[in-house]
C-alpha cells in the first residue's frame, strides 16, 4: 500500500469590506488537492474575523498535519506577489471585520514578542517568482488587519515545531478593478496560482535562505 504523501496547508480569506470576491480565496481554493514536490496541497477559507480565524487555522493545523503552511490575503493596491517578511503583535483595524469587530491598538497575544519573523525562505521565492516572469516582491509590512492577525497568530502557533510558514499577499483580481481609475493595479487568479505553485516548491525544496536586496526606502 503506498504511503501517503505529507500535506501543505494553504489558507485564503472570505470576501470583506463590501467585495464580493477575495482573489486569495480563489487561488487557495484552485490549488486544493494539487500535488506539488511530492507533497499534497490542502487548502481551506478562513473568516475575516479577528479570533475566529485564528481558531479555524489551529483547528486545519490539528486536522491537517501540515510540513508547510502558507497563509494568502488580498492587499489592493500592490501590483505584486508580495512575501511578508515579519508579523507584528498588534491589531488597529482601519475597516471593521465581517463580524463588526474594529480593535485598535490591541495586542494580539499580551504576553508575546513584538514580532515573529516568516520562516519561508523569502528572498529565494522572490527570486523563483521573478525568473518565472511573475511580478514579486518581499515586503516589510502585512498591515494590520486579519490578514497581520493570522500571520502572527501562525507564527506563534509553529514556534518549536518544525514547520514552515508565513504569509503572502496577492492583488486585487482584474474584476475588481473595474470602474476603479485606470492605474489601479491586479493579477489574474490563474497567474497568482501558477505564482503560489512557484511558493510552496521553492518553500519546500529551499533549506537555506539566498542572501540579495529585499530592502525598502519607505
Amino acid at each position: 500500500m503506498s504511503q501517503a504523501l505529507p500535506n501543505v496547508l494553504i489558507t485564503g480569506f472570505e470576501p470583506f469590506g463590501g467585495e464580493r470576491v477575495n482573489p486569495s480565496a480563489q487561488v487557495a481554493l484552485a490549488l486544493h488537492g494539487r500535488v506539488i514536490a511530492n507533497h499534497k496541497v490542502v487548502s481551506v477559507v478562513l473568516p475575516c474575523v479577528f479570533g475566529e480565524a485564528l481558531n479555524e487555522l489551529k483547528k486545519q493545523l490539528r486536522w491537517v498535519k501540515p510540513v508547510l503552511v502558507i497563509c494568502l490575503g488580498q492587499a489592493g493596491g500592490r501590483a505584486a506577489i508580495s512575501v511578508e517578511r515579519v508579523a507584528i503583535n498588534i491589531d488597529d483595524a482601519r475597516i471593521a471585520d465581517n463580524a463588526g469587530k474594529q480593535p485598535i491598538d490591541q495586542h494580539i497575544a499580551v504576553k508575546g514578542p513584538v514580532a515573529y519573523w516568516s520562516t519561508l525562505p523569502i528572498k529565494a521565492i522572490v527570486v523563483a517568482l521573478k525568473e518565472h516572469g511573475i511580478a514579486s516582491e518581499v515586503s516589510q509590512t502585512a498591515g494590520t488587519f486579519v490578514c497581520n492577525h493570522v500571520f502572527y497568530g501562525l507564527m506563534r502557533m509553529l514556534q518549536r515545531k518544525p514547520i514552515k510558514g508565513g504569509f503572502v499577499h496577492i492583488p486585487f483580481a482584474p474584476e475588481q478593478v473595474k470602474g476603479m481609475s485606470d492605474n489601479t493595479p491586479s493579477m489574474s487568479v490563474g497567474e497568482v496560482t501558477r505564482g503560489m505553485e512557484v511558493v510552496i516548491s521553492t518553500s519546500l525544496l529551499t533549506d537555506q535562505d539566498v542572501r540579495v536586496s529585499g530592502g525598502a526606502t519607505h
